[in-house]
């Protein structure tokens, strides 16, 4: 397999602080999966600093940033029952993805991790 690109996001969770209180920058960031899962968290803040870190990460390694064609919200990040955090991507932006990238078939890694004021997330994308 060969690397598509690779991205980093390291987010001071203080910034997002004020964010995370106002719903519309919560509804235009994150999938509504997202919202819910986030109402079973104990720590709000860390919760979303990870995703946010996340999708800026992987906006990094596709090498398109968000733009017109990539929105937070087609980038949704989960987590298995183990607590492995994963990226789903909506229909439209893997079609997108897979004819900017020129393949068939991609799959994403994701590594995320965070402490009291920082949260951080790196995406490698490969080739299938």
């Amino acid at each position: 397999m060969s690397i598509i690109g690779i991205g980093v996001d390291i987010i001071n969770n203080n910034r997002l602080k004020k964010l995370i209180k106002n719903k519309k920058f919560i509804e235009r960031v994150f999938t509504l999966n997202e919202q819910i899962k986030s109402k079973k968290m104990k720590n709000k803040l860390n919760f979303f600093s990870k995703r946010y870190a996340a999708k800026e990460a992987f906006s990094k390694a596709t090498g398109f940033g968000i733009s017109n064609n990539l929105h937070f919200k087609n980038i949704e990040i989960d987590n298995n029952k183990k607590g492995k955090p994963s990226i789903n991507l909506d229909k439209s932006t893997c079609i997108y993805l897979k004819k900017k990238f020129k393949v068939k078939s991609f799959r994403t890694n994701l590594s995320l991790s965070d402490e009291k004021n920082y949260s951080i997330a790196y995406v490698v994308i490969e080739k299938k």
